[in-house]
């Protein structure tokens, strides 16, 4: 019996890994044809090298004193000459703001040597300085780490919240399918963004706490229902019946049988998932309702709290690479899902 239960075993092992890498290359090819899939791949590809070239800086090249994206400090001196109207902030600066700062006897033309904060690009700092005296690179490069944490989070609680509430739902159906979509049809109706800035007044929330709240407002809300209707095409059948026939119990029909056929789509909403957690993020952040070292929302609170968001033509430092990061690293999740999209929905793809 051994020996025949491992015979069989080896074989059926064999058959199931290449059947799967089948699967896989077979899925390659088809997300391969989306130009913008591979484009929006492409853009996450170089975030993440951002993400893991960050604390490999910050250990053999960056000096964390002047480096670090939450403490670090470099004081960029510069010569600004004293006009009566500014036209160009990072070297001229007015009389009235030079005298402010303590050369009581300043004149229109001098000469004057300022700490000049936030510093434009150079060649000590790529993206300039913030107010604060940090590197902007840095804190770019460091948010985009939470940026993936948060995002890979809140994917994970919706996949696993969303696909089993979805398989139940399909499979009792009744009172049970009942309960769960009517709970769901509730968490739709709650804006989240409202709500999370209401928990932020009574709670300290970090990217851990804000991963979590997302992916079960996602997980109870919208995606169920999605993953419900895939579930149901699931429950009618012939192998479900047989399982049935055969003797197998709920959780074995459930686990084994619906939830491996709705997992496909549930991995298409979980990118989904993630472009949402992004600019969510990015939006408490800026309001200040989060309690996070780094991100790029705090980037851009930073720039506002400080009175340089209005005036982004002459600090653009401060406001494009943050605010641009969100867009893309949010837009490139939305393109892969839509390449993800043709590929577990075979109507969508081009003939």
């Amino acid at each position: 019996m051994t020996t025949s239960t491992g015979t069989l075993t080896g074989p059926l092992w064999r058959t199931r890994v290449k059947l799967a890498a089948t699967a896989s290359a077979s899925n390659w090819r088809l997300f391969s044809q989306s130009l913008l899939g591979r484009f929006g791949l492409v853009i996450i590809g170089v975030f993440a090298l951002m993400a893991l070239a960050h604390p490999l800086l910050m250990g053999t090249v960056w000096d964390k004193r002047i480096y670090d994206p939450v403490v670090g400090y470099d004081a960029v001196a510069s010569e600004q000459v004293i006009v009566e109207r500014v036209t160009d902030p990072t070297t001229q600066i007015d009389l009235d703001t030079a005298r402010l700062r303590g050369d009581i006897d300043a004149q229109v033309g001098d000469v004057v040597t300022q700490l000049l904060q936030p510093a434009p690009p150079s060649r000590a700092h790529l993206l300039g300085t913030d107010p604060l005296g940090r590197d902007v690179l840095s804190q770019l490069m460091a948010s985009a780490r939470a940026a993936f944490a948060l995002g890979a989070l809140a994917a994970l609680v919706t996949v696993v919240i969303a696909t089993i509430i979805g398989s139940v739902a399909a499979y009792f159906g009744g009172i049970t399918d009942g309960a769960l979509m009517r709970f769901a049809d509730l968490v739709i109706l709650i804006p989240s963004l409202s709500l999370l800035i209401v928990l932020s007044g009574f709670f300290t929330l970090g990217l851990l706490h804000l991963g979590i709240v997302i992916g079960l407002l996602s997980g109870f809300g919208g995606t169920a229902i999605v993953l419900k209707s895939q579930a149901l095409t699931v429950t009618v059948k012939p192998f479900v019946d047989a399982a049935r026939v055969a003797g197998g119990g709920h959780a074995h029909i459930v686990f084994r049988h619906i939830v491996p056929n709705v997992l496909p789509l549930s991995l298409l909403y979980m990118v989904f998932t993630v472009t949402g957690a992004i600019t969510t993020e990015a939006v408490l952040s800026f309001f200040g309702l989060l309690n996070v070292p780094m991100s790029w929302g705090i980037m851009l609170n930073t720039t506002q709290i400080n009175g340089y968001l209005l005036r982004g033509i002459d600090y653009w430092w401060l406001v494009i690479p943050p605010g641009l990061a969100v867009t893309l690293l949010a837009t490139a999740f939305f393109l892969v899902g839509r390449a993800m999209d043709e590929v577990v929905n075979p109507r969508l793809r081009s003939r």
